[in-house]
């Protein structure tokens, strides 16, 4: 199964954090993780690996939702900064958007991941 990783920059530590925690599962179930490249960096150099695709502003949300509209990614784990603005809001809709239209879980917290993680 692939699983996408996205993370806002005030949430890219919970990422990791959350990860790390998870870190002995995903490697038994076979998980792929693809993600936003700075996400990504992140989460290699905690260890994982990861498929990197752009930064979020420069498309990589967009690659992930194309990704999602091919059947190629399962799961998409989104935490999402609710208190800051992004200039690449409309990407992040799209993915959104493609998640519900593909019928392909979303989180967009710790705690929702953390639900859908252990379904897996």
């Amino acid at each position: 199964m692939e699983i996408a990783i996205i993370a806002h920059d005030g949430k890219k530590a919970d990422m990791v954090q959350f990860l790390m925690e998870h870190k002995e599962l995903l490697k038994a179930k076979g998980i792929n993780l693809i993600s936003t490249g700075t996400t990504g960096s992140k989460v290699e150099a905690a260890g994982l690996n990861v498929h990197r695709f752009l930064s979020g502003p420069l498309g990589g949300d967009a690659q992930i939702a194309a990704r999602v509209a091919e059947g190629k990614t399962g799961m998409v784990i989104f935490f999402r900064d609710p208190l800051e603005k992004h200039p690449h809001e409309p990407d992040i809709f799209m993915l959104m958007r493609l998640c519900d239209v593909y019928n392909v879980p979303l989180a967009t917290n710790p705690a929702t991941a953390g639900l859908l993680i252990k379904s897996v």
